[in-house]
């Protein structure tokens, strides 16, 4: 059985798969002590060996993580690093190393699901956008915030902004009129933010490649942005997926 960790800004995502990548658990861990809980409890049912990981925290966080899965679960351990090549992928940043391990296992993944130019978007803590060209080469991309950090902030930073997180629970279930409350014009003003961000990306990608892309979403904001997606492809474990290509388990 093989461990796959996605070890986000805010949270761990975890999942383990068995023969033909079957997902036989899967969850996610807002701390390390969560995350090894639950991969204990999981060990009393599953032969665990191998884990993959993919960190965009810092190298100090990673490497103590990595060195507990080995110590405490005696896991044979691959970390995901930045490389100029990847697959196919050429890594278009100036310092290679400096690009997020998230949108680099993204990238990877998109184009080993799509043969023609791709526009990669995840929707996560910070949103990223990056553009793959037919021939794999990476022409880089833009962050900005997501909706948590955009509401965060105007609450932190606007004194009469005070309203409380779970009365905009459904937000995305509403139509996108003018919010009568505070809690509705921040949200919904949030969304349409967002969803402007993400049609800005698609105008660039059709002034690159016309209409001959792909169109790769992913992230757990996605749904707000999918209504302003031409032929979109959701793809939930899209980090997963170039995860597996980069770091191969030797059978």
């Amino acid at each position: 059985m093989i461990i796959e960790l996605d070890c986000g800004n805010s949270f761990i995502k975890w999942r383990i798969i068995g023969a033909a990548s079957q997902v036989l658990l899967s969850g996610v861990a807002e701390s390390a002590e969560e995350l090894f809980s639950a991969l204990e409890d999981a060990r009393a049912h599953h032969e665990l060996r191998h884990c993959r990981m993919v960190s965009v925290r810092s190298d100090e966080e990673t490497a103590c993580l990595e060195m507990r899965l080995i110590q405490r679960l005696g896991l044979h351990v691959q970390t995901a690093r930045s490389a100029p090549c990847t697959a196919g992928v050429r890594n278009g940043y100036v310092d290679h190393g400096s690009l997020g391990l998230d949108r680099w296992m993204a990238v990877v993944a998109a184009r080993h699901l799509s043969s023609k130019a791709c526009l990669v978007l995840d929707l996560g803590t910070a949103v990223t956008a990056d553009f793959v060209a037919a021939d794999g080469e990476h022409k880089g991309g833009f962050i900005c915030p997501g909706l948590s950090l955009l509401r965060s902030q105007l609450r932190s930073h606007t004194r009469r902004i005070r309203y409380d997180t779970a009365a905009a629970s459904d937000f995305m279930m509403e139509q996108l009129t003018p919010g009568c409350s505070t809690a509705d014009a921040v949200e919904r003003g949030c969304v349409l933010m967002l969803k402007g961000f993400v049609r800005s990306q698609v105008e660039l990608a059709m002034a690159y490649w016309g209409s001959d892309y792909d169109v790769f979403l992913t992230g757990g904001d996605a749904p707000a942005v999918i209504d302003v997606l031409p032929q979109v492809r959701v793809v939930p474990d899209l980090i997963f997926i170039g995860l597996a290509i980069a770091c191969p388990i030797p059978s």
